[in-house]
């Protein structure tokens, strides 16, 4: 436990010095992104629910925070709060009839729903269609914060993801998170146990969505317009890859996934239309050599190195 507190201090104290080394901006950009794969990791990595629709939650957080902040002139913690509350809303009804059905099954229904909500947002007068809802404006948080100014509101988006991730590791770590694993690992016993594992999968499913939502609503007041790209079935898969690229059930690998993939898509654009091949290869390169994630790899070779010292 201390070597694990000590690695996030690290870990901490090089988030509030990054953007002395890296474009604040693209650092908000991987941090929305690493929120919103922990959200990912919390259902499949620790519920064992494989959801392709999860860019739906993301991507109307998103549409919920431009309008609110907008059209209706509201501030951008009322708008953070509506992408998170529409979010859960659509998570609720989304896992409600999804959570009926297991494996693949439950995973195309999430797909289903995911297209549904891409094709309203094609058709819906708030979103603007396939331009996006663009223009959504920096205003001061609370009142008093200037969202402005990009260092400062890194400052802001790193504090929402430490308490997405904080609330995210506290679900994991609790009495809730010990009947999740145990629902992934043999939902028959669990039942048998007395559980009732719908409700706790339903649970699950809603928080994951909220913690989505926050991504997407945060990712909205950085870049200042929501797009139908948040609510494609391609950032669904996205999010999926930078789960597995970083280590599924573990903690920190989703966040780790996150900022390779979204460093990649940075840095390699300028190689055209061979980024996808690229990228692709790179997948296929880290799937294989690392079977169980970056993160997920590292642990066991750790604890393999511990073990040998021990003897």
């Amino acid at each position: 436990m201390t070597s694990q507190r000590v690695g996030y201090a690290i870990l901490i104290i090089l988030a509030l010095v990054a953007p002395a080394i890296a474009y604040p901006v693209f650092l908000m950009k991987a941090l929305c992104f690493a929120l919103f794969a922990c959200a990912f990791n919390l259902l499949l990595g620790y519920a064992g629910l494989m959801s392709f629709g999860h860019a739906m939650f993301f991507g109307m957080a998103g549409y919920f925070y431009g309008h609110v902040v907008k059209a209706w002139d509201m501030s951008p913690e009322v708008g953070l709060l509506a992408g998170v509350l529409g979010a859960a809303a659509l998570g609720l009804v989304t896992g409600a009839l999804a959570i009926r059905r297991q494996g693949i099954y439950f995973a195309m229904i999430t797909l289903a729903f995911a297209q549904m909500v891409y094709f309203f947002c094609v058709q819906a007068p708030f979103t603007g269609g396939e331009d996006g809802l663009q223009g959504i404006p920096r205003k001061p948080l609370f009142g008093l914060i200037p969202t402005k100014d990009d260092l400062v509101l890194y400052y802001v988006v790193l504090a929402i993801f430490l308490f997405g991730y904080g609330a995210i590791y506290r679900f994991i770590h609790s009495p809730f998170g010990q009947v999740l694993k145990a629902i992934r690992d043999n939902e028959q016993r669990a039942v048998s146990l007395g559980y009732e594992a719908d409700r706790y999968k339903l649970l699950a499913f809603v928080l994951s969505a909220a913690l989505a939502g926050l991504a997407g609503a945060t990712k909205a007041m950085v870049q200042q317009f929501a797009t139908l790209t948040d609510v494609a079935a391609s950032t669904s898969g996205e999010v999926v890859l930078m789960a597995l690229v970083g280590g599924l059930g573990t903690i920190i690998g989703p966040v780790v996934g996150a900022f390779i993939i979204v460093t990649m898509q940075n840095y390699l654009a300028g190689f055209g239309q061979f980024v996808l091949v690229i990228q692709g290869a790179i997948f296929v390169v880290i799937v294989l050599a690392f079977r169980k994630g970056v993160v997920g790899e590292f642990a066991e070779w750790w604890r393999r190195r511990r073990a040998a010292s021990s003897r």
